[in-house]
């Protein structure tokens, strides 16, 4: 386990992710507006993001040139050296937006197709979540491990919405669903906070509908290396159509109860 490689592609991303967050934190300007939407007119894109994901892109490309690259924001290459860099570098724009503190700077690195390292960044919740591939997963350096098993009827379980309006509304209604045969329900707004909370023994799961491969990328790691099980729809990965997180207890349950509401369509 002690690969070279991967401890300097951790190092990378652990200080690219520290960059970015304090120019978040520090470069939030006090009139900050939309300067973008995507999926509707609520999904919104701020000056932040993309400043951030040219830091972070740029700081990777500066020790790393051969490297490929996916972002939320537009970063796109192909790169020769088999490491892609899969980054969100606003997970969380909305309560960014907003002033709310639960937001984060997501970065992974694949190599040869094969998630291997993931940072997240919390800064305003001062947490340094990471994990690497085999090594286990750590919060501010301290090992991270899901909660003991519970079962269903006692779990907490968070989840997110989509921003179309249609989807949105059958989301909520799964929840209405799902609310009686749990502890309760959470919504943060950031996937990859989310997924650092199953690892850290905050939630017992985690599941949303909608997610692309930037949202959950380090954020699955970190949540799988501190014992937990990830997935989508029973028997598949996680997907667009549905992510999963949760400890090994819950997980099986949960994603059948899920797959049965139709969360996983309209």
């Amino acid at each position: 386990m002690n690969d070279p490689l991967l401890s300097e592609l951790l190092d990378l991303a652990l200080e690219a992710g520290r960059r970015a967050g304090a120019l978040l934190r520090d470069g939030r300007p006090a009139d900050l507006g939309v300067a973008a939407t995507k999926s509707s007119p609520i999904d919104v894109v701020t000056e932040m993001d993309i400043r951030a994901e040219k830091l972070i892109t740029g700081y990777l490309s500066e020790h790393r040139p051969a490297d490929g690259f996916l972002g939320e924001e537009g970063a796109s290459a192909e790169g020769s050296s088999g490491i892609r860099w899969v980054i969100d570098p606003l997970d969380g724009t909305v309560n960014y937006l907003y002033g709310l503190p639960t937001w984060s700077v997501s970065i992974a690195a694949e190599r040869d197709g094969e998630r291997v390292v993931g940072v997240v960044e919390a800064p305003m919740r001062r947490e340094t979540f990471h994990a690497v591939l085999g090594r286990g997963a750590y919060g501010n350096g301290e090992a991270l491990r899901c909660r003991p098993t519970a079962p269903l009827d006692q779990a907490l379980v968070s989840t997110g919405f989509n921003y179309v309006t249609e989807v949105r509304a059958h989301q909520a209604a799964v929840a209405q669903r799902l609310i009686p045969r749990l502890r309760d329900i959470r919504r943060g707004g950031s996937a990859a906070i989310e997924l650092c909370d199953v690892a850290a023994g905050r939630l017992d799961g985690y599941y949303e509908r909608g997610l692309h491969p930037w949202d959950v990328a380090a954020g699955d790691l970190i949540a799988r290396e501190a014992g937990a099980l990830t997935g989508g729809r029973p028997g598949l990965p996680a997907d667009g159509d549905l992510t999963v997180a949760a400890t090994p207890g819950v997980f099986e349950p949960l994603q059948a109860l899920l797959d049965e509401l139709g969360a996983w369509h309209d």
